[in-house]
């Protein structure tokens, strides 16, 4: 963004920007919970997606996809991704169309409103210090899925802070094999420029998000070579589109 503009940009996002989103995600964190109590998991990804897509447009942050062809709405998935920002979080959840159960740092079921939004939602919170932990809540979650879900892993682990792609876990590639589901592999660009890691220097931007063809988890050995190369694969997809 140019020098000028952003410096213009700063009083807009301390005095409006940041407080909105606060108070929204507040707001609709609260709404989901209820709606969820009396009509579902389906009626709170509706609001989910409304808060996200205020979000986007409140920062504002415009939202470019790649690749629609390579998904139909109407399929469960285990969708990876890359991992720069919590920008990635509510374009994703507004934009992609699939009606998402994130998988998260266990971390993040402590924060008021949010957390238990999030669980209502039927969102998977992982201990990642606890191996045995970890095992019980993916297994609760493939306990859950449903054929109008799509769960979604970050299989980095946590955000890259030098903008560099991290190696790619099993968790989700065993959890894909396990349940019968392809892998979506997507790439989001950009995200780091309009907020970087460990910052609140938010800009405006654009985000673009690629779909990339699935990849299907039949035949391949849990424990061998093959799940090594199919992950390698999918991580090398994502990070040449970036």
């Amino acid at each position: 963004m140019d020098a000028i503009l952003k410096t213009v940009y700063q009083p807009y996002k301390w005095l409006f920007v940041i407080p909105f989103m606060v108070l929204s995600t507040l707001f609709h964190g609260m709404v989901c919970i209820i709606v969820v109590l009396f009509f579902g998991a389906d009626a709170g990804n509706i609001v989910a997606v409304t808060w996200a897509r205020i979000a986007c447009i409140v920062a504002p942050i415009r939202v470019k996809i790649r690749g629609r062809h390579n998904y139909t709405r109407k399929k469960t998935y285990v969708v990876v991704a890359n991992h720069q920002s919590m920008v990635d979080i509510p374009v994703v959840q507004g934009w992609l169309g699939l009606r998402i159960k994130w998988v998260m740092k266990k971390e993040l079921k402590k924060v008021p409103v949010f957390g238990p939004a999030c669980r209502s939602l039927g969102c998977i919170y992982i201990d990642r210090s606890d191996r045995e932990a970890a095992i019980r809540s993916i297994a609760e979650a493939k306990a859950r899925l449903t054929r109008k879900s799509a769960v979604l892993f970050f299989p980095e682990g946590t955000r890259s802070r030098d903008g560099k792609m991290l190696p790619f876990k099993k968790g989700a590639f065993r959890f894909a094999m396990d349940a019968g589901l392809p892998i979506l592999p997507i790439t989001i660009k950009n995200s780091r420029e309009i907020l970087p890691p460990d910052s609140l220097d938010l800009t405006p931007g654009e985000v673009e998000i690629i779909i990339h063809p699935e990849v299907r988890m039949t035949g391949i050995d849990i424990g061998g070579k093959s799940l090594d190369e199919t992950i390698a694969r999918v991580r090398e997809t994502i990070c040449q589109a970036l």
